[in-house]
């Protein structure tokens, strides 16, 4: 199974939009499965001090979930870091499920 991230962002005055793609690069169909509706998490770190998580303080609905990817196909996630610190720093996104690792980072500058 070959999962690939990719991790968009979209930088404004008062916020910073994330767009989390996970596609399936492989030949068979991939099944997610989560033990929360968090589906995938979004940090943002200056050098290794972690600024920001999108997931603090939040609280998710505690249901088994599962979600399929087709092979070629791919599932995007979104979250948003407002009122965000200036600089340059880095954005992570991981996703949350319990059977597949996938992980994308990028630079920012706000």
């Amino acid at each position: 199974m070959a999962l690939t991230g990719s991790l968009d962002a979209t930088v404004e005055s008062d916020r910073v939009s994330f767009t989390f793609t996970v596609a399936n690069d492989g030949d068979d169909p991939v099944t997610l499965s989560f033990r929360d509706s968090c589906s995938a998490d979004f940090a943002v770190l200056d050098s290794d001090e972690e600024r920001w998580r999108w997931s603090h303080g939040r609280m998710f609905t505690q249901a088994l979930q599962s979600e399929s990817i087709d092979p070629g196909e791919s599932v995007s996630y979104e979250g948003e870091w407002q009122q965000p610190e200036t600089g340059t720093h880095t954005a992570v996104a991981t996703l949350e499920a319990d059977n597949q690792d996938c992980e994308a980072e990028t630079e920012i500058s706000v």
